[in-house]
């Protein structure tokens, strides 16, 4: 099975560096294990998902570690909860860096536990599914920004992705097994939700009706791109708000949905406080909302949707894979209706971006972009689209193809 090349690799390699143990965090089969095999071929690896191995490190935690000694890769860290502290006592005794390498797909548990334990002494780097610079094998690995340096630097790194491919990677998503040989998306998605919801989620909660459970991600992913109306979607599905936020919180926690949460400050009177919400990956969307082709998807009524969803987790992925793991990622709207998809703050700057899925971008998309200038000072804006190469709309803004991301 061909390897691709993760961009995360770097911050693991930096982070050896700095740290005694590593945390690669993030959903199901985007990765974790197989980047970690291959930055580390020759240490130990075991996996908590082994049940003989996994009673050991709970029953038994101190045996186990002086079975499985350090440097040492451990899988699915999260089933064993209790061992983060045990590790903490076993870094603590030593001036090594890099002795434990640890995998887990539930963040929020996984955090708590850490933040307990291991603060201080553990690099944390969120992995999502392959990105495309990923997918194109292409090494450039900046985050994200509309500003002139990131552009004249991306340059050096072109990537030639026809529309075509482009909505055949939004319809399959970004799961590393779908860009090997022979990968069926909707089968793959199929066993992938399954096994989510009968290993992570039973374990993260008492959720008595599973097809309830499918229910409500399916519900959620029909509205991606969507202002977040949790009320909306507890009454279609059936169940209570509680209900609602504490599976929502699972989701999040499991890395499969993402909240961008809005821009406001004390001036801003009138700004919306709801975030909006994405799924991390935009083929597991599409399966669950039976879009069965890229075709019927491009063509659909929820394909501006989905393009603004891939652009906004390919920049999300832009900041993961270069360590940042709070992304300065917002978006605007307020009580009357105006809104900006993306905005990006840097240092004390906010950088506007309009999502379009267009050729054809105009100036009066960014027309929303002024009513930043009353809070705070505006940088570079763009509008991200299907336009084949940088557009000058004015001095200050562009319009950017998406091979630029």
């Amino acid at each position: 099975m061909k390897y691709i090349k993760r961009n995360a690799e770097e911050v693991i390699k930096k982070a050896e560096k700095m740290f005694k143990a590593i945390l690669v965090t993030g959903a199901r089969q985007v990765g974790k294990t197989t980047m970690l095999k291959n930055l580390k071929p020759d240490i130990q690896y075991v996996t908590l998902d082994d049940m003989l191995l996994n009673q050991s490190a709970q029953e038994e935690p101190e045996m186990f570690l002086k079975s499985n000694q350090p440097p040492i890769i451990i899988d699915e860290v999260q089933y064993a909860p209790d061992l983060l502290r045990y590790i903490k006592i076993v870094v603590d005794n030593s001036n090594e860096k890099a002795m434990f390498y640890l995998t887990g797909s539930q963040q929020f548990h996984l955090m708590k536990n850490i933040s307990e334990s291991l603060a201080g002494r553990i690099g944390i780097i969120n992995l999502l599914g392959l990105s495309l610079r990923e997918i194109k094998e292409n090494n450039f690995n900046m985050p994200f920004t509309p500003r002139e340096e990131y552009l004249e630097e991306r340059k050096k790194y072109k990537m030639s992705i026809p529309y075509e491919e482009i909505w055949d990677i939004i319809h399959k998503g970004a799961m590393p097994a779908l860009y090997q040989e022979e990968s069926d998306a909707e089968m793959f998605f199929s066993m992938y939700v399954n096994t989510y919801i009968e290993r992570d989620v039973r374990n993260l909660t008492q959720v008595g009706d599973t097809l309830q459970f499918l229910k409500f991600m399916t519900a959620l992913a029909s509205r991606i791109g969507q202002l977040l109306n949790l009320n909306s979607v507890a009454n279609e599905v059936g169940i209570s708000l509680p209900t609602a936020q504490r599976w929502l919180s699972i989701l999040i926690s499991s890395n499969i949905v993402y909240l961008l949460e809005p821009y406001y400050n004390n001036i801003m009177k009138r700004a919306v406080k709801t975030p909006k919400i994405y799924f991390l990956d935009t083929g597991l969307a599409a399966y669950l909302t039976k879009w069965k082709n890229k075709e019927v998807l491009e063509a659909g009524n929820m394909a501006g949707n989905f393009f603004e969803n891939f652009v906004i987790v390919e920049i999300l992925k832009s900041y993961y894979n270069a360590g940042e793991l709070r992304p300065p990622l917002y978006f605007y709207r307020d009580k009357e209706k105006r809104e900006i998809d993306l905005v990006i703050e840097q240092n004390g700057t906010l950088y506007p971006i309009e999502i379009k899925k267009s050729a054809k971008p105009t100036k009066n998309m960014i027309e929303n972009f002024s009513v930043l200038d009353k809070v705070s000072k505006v940088g570079e804006g763009a509008i991200i689209c299907m336009y084949d190469r940088i557009l000058d709309l004015d001095e200050k803004n562009k319009a950017i193809p998406y091979s630029y991301l």
